[in-house]
């Protein structure tokens, strides 16, 4: 099961990744621009997914685009939420509980590459000889 110390220490290995307190929860940005968060059960959710982020640690992310939340939704629905709220899209929100550890770190390194400016993608992929 990944927890918010698992995703602090994939954050930690991104350059520009800042980690910060919100109303919400924690949330990491990359250059002022949020890539990842702590789901709260804001009244704004739909009743049903909010009752799942309500009891247990759910994780949104920023993504390319709506068609892959599509299907991320359609391959694993016991681990993709359903869309929460029209804010903040193209985004996906997923279970920790039920995510596999090597999807989990691909996922949130993707959401920080969409928001990361090039030089800081160009910084990351030289530090791992690509």
């Amino acid at each position: 099961m990944a927890t918010l110390d698992d995703l602090r220490a994939v954050a930690a290995g991104l350059p520009g990744s800042e980690e910060r307190a919100t109303t919400g929860g924690a949330a990491w940005f990359v250059r002022n621009k949020l890539y990842a968060w702590e789901c709260h059960p804001w009244p704004s959710i739909p009743e049903d997914v909010r009752a799942v982020v309500a009891s247990e640690l759910v994780v949104g992310v920023k993504i390319a685009d709506a068609e892959e939340a599509l299907a991320l939704r359609e391959m694993e629905p016991a681990v993709f939420l359903p869309r929460t709220t029209g804010w903040g899209e193209p985004k996906i929100a997923f279970r920790m509980a039920a995510i596999a550890p090597d999807h989990f770190a691909e996922l949130v390194t993707e959401a920080w590459r969409v928001q990361a400016p090039k030089y800081l993608r160009n910084e990351y992929d030289a530090s791992l000889g690509a």
